[in-house]
C-alpha cells in the first residue's frame, strides 16, 4: 500500500474517532480580510516550565517527571515540531515517515502499527504518537511500563497547530521557544495573506488527496489554509452534515459539475498531473484543466500541520497569483 493511502486512512480514522467537543474546532472563514492568524494565548507559557510538568493531550493529562532526553516520535508532524522548538537534540528515534528535517534519526518504527518492544529498544523517556489504535492502544501499553506518552490528533484548525507546538514545547522544556515559533508562523502566514490581497476572493478549488477522489473541506486545517486567501472549497456541500469528518469522497460527476477554478493535487508524487486528470471522463473540458490551473503539491507539506504550513500557504498563494492574478510570484 502506498504511503498516501496510509495517510488518508489515518486522517479518516482520526476524523471518525475524534471527540465531537474537543475544544479544537472553530468556524472556518473564507474571507481573507476577516482572518487573523494568531497563536493561542490560553496555552502559551512564555517561560520554560519546571519539571515535573503536566500537559493535556488528546487522551487527557500527562505528567512528565523530568526533562526528557530520549524522545521517540511516531508522528512525522510531531517530529517537525520537536525540531522547530529546539528539542531535536533530545530525539533518539523517529518513525519511518519522519523524513524532515533530514537529520532526524529515522528508523523503521511505524506510527501506524506501533510495536511496544521496538519502541522500548530505544529506552525512551517520552514517546509522541499521532495514532493510537483503538483495539490495542499503544499509549496504554507505554504507560503500563512508566513511559509518558503524548497523543496528538490531526489538527483541525490553525489555532490547533499553535496549541500542539506549544504543548510539545512545554513537554520538552522549550516552552518559550515554542511560543516564539507559533508567533513566527502567525506572522509569516499573515505576510502571505497581505501579499496576495483579495485576488483569491471567491475563487473555487478542489484539493485531491488521492485518485479515488477523497478530498478535504473547509473544516480541516488544510481547508483553513485555503480559506486564508478567500478561496471557496467545492467540497463543503458534500459534507454539510459533518458525517465524513471533513474528508468526504466526491464523485467525478460532482467535481466536473462544480468546475473549480483551480485544482490542487496532493497525489502528484504518485503520478497524478494535468495530463492524467485531463484523461478522466469529462475532466478535459473543466475550466482548471483548460487553463492549466492544476497544481501539484508536495504531499508531506500539504498534509502535515506543523511549521511548514507557511510553505503550503505560499504554494497556494503562488498558484492564485499566477492563475487568477496574472502574475508569477518570486
Amino acid at each position: 500500500m502506498r504511503w498516501s493511502s496510509l495517510l488518508l486512512a489515518l486522517l479518516l480514522a482520526v476524523a471518525a474517532c475524534s471527540p465531537a467537543d474537543s475544544g479544537n474546532n472553530t468556524t472556518t472563514t473564507t474571507t481573507a480580510t476577516a482572518i487573523t492568524a494568531e497563536p493561542s494565548s490560553t496555552t502559551t507559557n512564555v517561560a520554560d516550565v519546571d519539571f515535573p510538568a503536566t500537559v493535556v493531550d488528546d487522551n487527557g493529562p500527562v505528567t512528565i517527571e523530568r526533562r526528557p532526553e530520549a524522545i521517540v516520535s511516531l508522528s512525522s508532524t510531531a517530529t517537525e515540531m520537536l525540531y522547530a522548538v529546539g528539542a531535536g537534540s533530545q530525539v533518539v528515534a523517529v518513525d519511518d515517515q519522519s523524513n524532515y528535517p533530514t537529520d532526524a534519526p529515522i528508523t523503521d518504527l511505524s506510527g501506524f502499527t506501533p510495536n511496544l518492544e521496538a519502541i522500548l529498544a530505544y529506552q525512551p523517556d517520552l514517546v509522541i504518537i499521532g495514532f493510537d489504535p483503538a483495539d490495542n492502544p499503544i499509549s496504554e501499553a507505554l504507560e503500563a511500563v512508566d513511559v509518558p506518552t503524548i497523543f496528538l490528533n490531526a489538527a483541525s484548525t490553525i489555532d490547533h497547530v499553535y496549541r500542539q507546538i506549544e504543548l510539545i514545547g512545554q513537554a520538552t522544556g522549550h516552552a518559550e521557544s515554542a511560543a516564539e515559533v507559533s508567533t513566527e508562523i502567525a506572522e509569516a502566514l499573515n505576510a502571505v495573506v497581505v501579499r496576495v490581497g483579495d485576488i483569491g476572493e471567491g475563487v473555487t478549488y478542489y484539493h485531491e488527496l488521492d485518485a479515488t477522489l477523497f478530498t478535504v473541506t473547509s473544516g480541516t486545517f488544510i481547508g483553513e489554509i485555503y480559506g486564508l486567501l478567500g478561496l471557496v472549497n467545492i467540497a463543503d456541500p458534500a459534507d454539510a452534515d459533518g458525517s465524513s469528518g471533513g474528508f468526504p469522497q466526491l464523485s467525478s460527476e460532482f467535481i466536473v459539475a462544480e468546475d473549480p477554478d483551480i485544482i490542487f493535487l496532493a497525489d502528484a508524487a504518485y503520478g497524478e498531473s494535468l495530463q492524467t486528470i485531463s484523461e478522466r471522463p469529462g475532466w478535459g473540458a473543466m475550466t482548471a484543466v483548460q487553463s492549466g490551473a492544476v497544481v501539484g503539491l508536495d504531499a508531506d507539506i500539504s498534509s502535515r500541520w506543523g511549521p511548514r504550513i507557511v510553505d503550503f500557504l505560499d504554494v497556494v498563494a503562488a498558484a492564485v497569483e499566477e492563475h487568477v492574478g496574472g502574475t508569477t510570484s518570486g
